[in-house]
């Protein structure tokens, strides 16, 4: 088992046994991991030789929701710190120090709700990180100076599964996505695929991209956008040119791996 997969699973059995009745909203550890991979990924830098991540994130809930989390929120942020530590060892990114995650309240959330801020932050003058991961790249210098400022929180619901600013929120609507034997329920708003770990469904196939493509709500249903992969996406064994509209038992071929859409 490699080590993600080792974090993947305890993340997973943070739900299991004792915690088990702690989870009734429908946040789970491994939404949130998948989202801050994703943040960690779009708010990157690139400096002369290297490409730097976010290592400071800030995770906000409704106070349901924190209410809920309390008796494992230490446990969820070692292993969340180590997710996100793996996740930049995998694609490379430099940290200014160890990944740090901290839980918020905020009253204007609803349950099932969570916000993310990413920040890239730099060491303090007396302090060292912590000892890194084996591979992982801590840079000890300060952090580059064009290093953009802090992103802007963003709202991700657990049923919805896409940031999006809280007044772009839409009506409810569900379709049913069969991935490798997995039936994966699709909310009203964006699933992101691709072979990153930051992806709402993440595919281990060589012959996808790391942000292949994303399905999202359309009038009349859902369609499948192409996020200018390498290998293109086929729907029903046609190639795609840019989105189209998807129907109940429709096949999407990405890379090796077929997934079907079921509909709602």
């Amino acid at each position: 088992m490699s080590i993600l997969q080792s974090i993947e699973s305890t993340l997973g059995g943070l739900l299991e046994g004792t915690f088990g009745r702690l989870f009734r909203s429908e946040v789970r550890p491994m939404e949130i991991a998948h989202k801050l991979a994703r943040e960690m990924d779009e708010h990157r830098t690139t400096s002369v030789s290297r490409v730097y991540a976010p290592n400071e994130f800030l995770v906000w809930l409704s106070p349901e929701d924190r209410a809920r989390w309390a008796a494992v929120e230490e446990d969820l942020i070692d292993e969340l710190c180590a997710y996100l530590l793996e996740h930049a060892r995998r694609e490379s990114l430099t940290l200014a120090s160890r990944p740090t995650v901290s839980f918020n309240t905020d009253a204007d959330l609803r349950l099932g709700e969570f916000g993310i801020q990413a920040r890239l932050v730099k060491l303090s003058d007396d302090g060292e990180p912590e000892p890194p991961a084996a591979g992982a790249r801590i840079d000890r210098s300060p952090a580059p100076v064009e290093a953009p400022p802090s992103g802007g929180t963003m709202i991700y619901s657990s049923a919805e599964r896409l940031a999006a600013p809280l007044a772009q929120r839409q009506a409810p609507t569900r379709a049913v996505l069969l991935v490798a034997g997995r039936r994966i329920e699709i909310g009203p708003t964006a699933v992101l695929i691709g072979r990153s770990s930051g992806c709402d469904i993440a595919i281990d196939d060589p012959g996808i991209s790391r942000r292949h493509a994303e399905i999202r709500p359309a009038a009349g249903g859902f369609e499948i956008h192409d996020l200018g992969s390498t290998n293109g996406v086929y729907v029903n064994r046609a190639p795609i040119a840019g989105s189209t509209l998807l129907a109940p038992g429709d096949r999407i071929e990405l890379g090796a791996t077929e997934l079907v859409f079921e509909g709602s």
